[in-house]
């Protein structure tokens, strides 16, 4: 009886050590050591993994696989979604998701990003490269997650159609303005591009990629609110 009692305790006591150490080892043999990011533009490769890595139980792959299996990360500014992929026992891929951001306005000092759809994304103290400002809409408030209440929601389809087509031709603008009667201007530098309403605006921009290197270091207005593809004139006045 007393060997039966005394190899009861061993056996549970192997048990443990060997549940311990294997416990051990997929802890170790687990721990994240590479992390890639892709898709990340608006935050920094560290900026992502912080967003994700938010407890030091993050660093297993194991537990992270669960913890993020089937979960989309969202709520976070300029993201649309962000996914957790484990590669290895000891590598993950974040990949990044991005929303399509359209352009900002300024309101009260802040910088408004909103989306295609016109919906704020963000207010932050914080300019972001190769956003555009937009200018000459009118609003009275601004809510977050909401659209911005301008008079004509239409214009947030020709600001993407602008930065779509601008992004195409690898041109950057510095803001896109639009009058009382709708007619848009872009501001590159020191050189302002007459664009009208809008129409013809494929062949506008594929014609501009040749006419603004020419420009560089020129002030003035280039007119090319009639021009529609065909020989129509374009007019650059110089400021004096």
């Amino acid at each position: 009886m007393k060997k039966k009692k005394l190899i009861l305790p061993l056996v549970i006591l192997a048990i443990i050590l060997i549940v311990g150490g294997v416990g051990i080892f997929i802890i170790k043999k687990h721990t994240i050591e590479n992390i890639y990011v892709e898709g990340n533009i608006h935050y920094t490769n560290e900026q992502i993994i912080d967003m994700v890595m938010t407890d030091p139980m993050d660093y297993n792959s194991l537990f992270l696989s669960m913890k993020y299996s089937g979960k989309e990360i969202r709520d976070i500014p300029f993201i649309e979604k962000l996914d957790v992929n484990v590669l290895e026992p000891d590598t993950i891929k974040l990949m990044v998701y991005e929303k399509s951001l359209a352009g900002y306005v300024e309101y009260l000092g802040r910088f408004i990003y909103f989306d295609k759809d016109g919906i704020v994304v963000e207010s932050t103290k914080v300019k972001t490269l190769d956003i555009p400002l937009v200018s000459g809409l009118k609003f009275e408030s601004v809510t977050l997650y909401e659209q911005l209440p301008v008079e004509n929601p239409e214009v947030f389809d020709k600001v993407l159609d602008i930065t779509k087509l601008l992004s195409k031709y690898k041109l950057s603008t510095d803001r896109i303005y639009f009058s009382e009667n709708r007619d848009m201007t872009l501001y590159f530098g020191g050189v302002r591009v007459l664009l009208g309403d809008g129409s013809s605006i494929d062949e506008k921009i594929t014609k501009l990629q040749y006419i603004l290197p020419e420009l560089e270091g020129h002030q003035g207005a280039l007119d090319m609110q009639n021009y529609t593809g065909a020989d129509d004139t374009i007019t650059f006045v110089t400021d004096t």
